[in-house]
């Protein structure tokens, strides 16, 4: 099976403080700057909601689910998401 991938170089232009703060992200992760870099943007690329999730999410942004969650039990928690 062939995994190789073909790269590309490419050169971006970053805000110095930006750039700092990813190279020490990525130290602190023990990866390159450019694998961690690459990941960050698969992850912003392939890690998409789906539709469900992506409803829940609105219904949060609007305030739908305002209160206290009641994280005890699986039964609570529901409960206290009207569900």
């Amino acid at each position: 099976m062939d995994t190789l991938i073909e790269r590309k170089a490419h050169l971006f232009r970053f805000p110095t403080t930006l750039l700092e703060k990813l190279k020490e992200l990525a130290h602190n992760d023990r990866r390159s700057l450019n694998n961690y870099v690459e990941g960050l943007l698969l992850d912003a690329i392939y890690n998409q909601p789906n539709n469900e999730t992506q409803q829940a999410i609105n219904d949060a942004k609007a305030g739908k689910y305002e209160g206290v969650l009641d994280v005890s039990s699986g039964e609570s928690m529901l409960k206290s998401m009207g569900l």
